[in-house]
């Protein structure tokens, strides 16, 4: 492959060693266990900085697709997969499609000082404020899931905004911002204090962790979504045609 990037080009040069990255780490010898070039090597040998390189390697660690060890190197993520789907729609569009009826136990929209995971998603700074919404939903009998959801400042979200509606109609029709790409990552684990109290369940219970990285076009960052889902009441199904 051809490992250089192009200084003239108006793409941002994060982007650009981003997706250099993404070909590196297809590389037989990185996808069987070869630890990848480090920072300082990759800096000079792209002629960007170590920050540049950080920025990129930190949205594959997000994704799941490499992983970092401590005074080793950094890896391709062994078994790792990045499903993206072609046909995927909000909460609510979901259990309206299935005639599932649901109940809004919370909606809450605030600013919030943005932490590490969600500024190097959007590339900005640590602390920097966001919109935050935070939503508990269910069924007659109780809470099944809990969504909190960040969105990237440049969509000028209002904290006054209907949040029971669909997300995505939103975000499509009021704010000119249409959502193309969803990269998710789906893990078990077992509940927390914080996560037992707020869906009713026992801590220790088991919860599927359900992260989003939403795209627009061009690949621009919209959302970082995470829900906490009972894990006896979902399943998360995926068609894959050959």
């Amino acid at each position: 492959m051809t490992f250089r990037i192009d200084h003239s080009s108006r793409l941002p040069l994060h982007f650009q060693v981003e997706e250099l990255m993404r070909k590196l780490i297809e590389l037989p010898k990185y996808q069987s266990g070869q630890f990848l070039p480090g920072e300082v090597e990759l800096a000079k040998k792209l002629g960007v900085s170590r920050n540049t390189i950080r920025q990129a390697t930190n949205k594959l660690e997000y994704e799941g697709l490499i992983v970092r060890k401590k005074g080793y190197g950094t890896k391709v993520a062994e078994n790792s997969m990045n499903t993206q789907l072609d046909n995927w729609h909000s909460f609510t569009q979901e259990m309206n499609e299935k005639g599932i009826s649901y109940a809004n136990y919370l909606i809450k929209a605030e600013l919030v000082e943005c932490d590490e995971k969600v500024a190097a998603f959007f590339n900005i700074p640590i602390k920097k404020e966001v919109v935050k919404l935070s939503r508990l939903r269910g069924d007659k009998n109780g809470p099944f899931v809990y969504f909190e959801s960040f969105f990237h400042p440049r969509i000028g979200i209002s904290l006054s905004e209907d949040f029971s509606e669909p997300l995505y109609k939103l975000l499509e029709e009021k704010y000119q911002t249409p959502v193309t790409l969803s990269q998710e990552r789906i893990k078990a684990r077992p509940a927390s204090d914080i996560t037992s109290k707020i869906l009713k369940i026992k801590k220790g219970d088991p919860v599927l962790i359900r992260e989003r990285f939403v795209s627009g076009p061009g690949e621009k960052p919209v959302e970082y979504n995470i829900g906490f889902y009972i894990a006896e009441k979902f399943t998360y199904s995926i068609e894959i045609r050959r």
